[in-house]
C-alpha cells in the first residue's frame, strides 16, 4: 500500500512538472518565432544598409551599416538562446516521459 501510494505521488508529481515544462517549451516557441521575426527584419534592412554603404561616400550610410549589422547580431544571439533554452527544456521533458514510462 505505501509502495502504491509512493508511486502514485512520484507519478503525480513527474505529470505536474511536465505540465510545467511544456507550457513553458510553448512559450519559448513562442518567443523564437518573435525574434526570428524581427531577424528577419533586420536582416532586410541591414542589407539595404550595407549595399547603401558600399555605394555611397557619406559616413552617415557607413555608419548606420554599422549599426544594422550590430542589430542583426544581437538579434541571432537572442534567437540562439531562446532556441538553446527551448531545446534544453525538451531533453528535459523527453528524460521525465522516459522516467514516466518507467513508474
Amino acid at each position: 500500500m505505501v509502495r502504491s501510494r509512493r508511486r502514485r505521488n512520484d507519478l503525480m508529481g513527474v505529470e505536474a512538472k511536465l505540465f510545467k515544462i511544456n507550457d513553458a517549451i510553448e512559450a519559448l516557441a513562442r518567443g523564437e518565432e518573435l525574434v526570428a521575426e524581427e531577424l528577419r527584419f533586420h536582416r532586410h534592412i541591414d542589407d539595404d544598409a550595407q549595399r547603401d554603404a558600399a555605394v555611397s561616400e557619406d559616413w552617415q550610410d557607413r555608419s548606420f551599416a554599422r549599426d544594422t549589422a550590430a542589430d542583426v547580431a544581437r538579434f541571432e544571439k537572442a534567437l540562439a538562446d531562446v532556441s538553446s533554452r527551448r531545446q534544453r527544456l525538451e531533453r528535459k521533458r523527453d528524460k521525465l516521459l522516459s522516467h514516466l514510462g518507467d513508474l
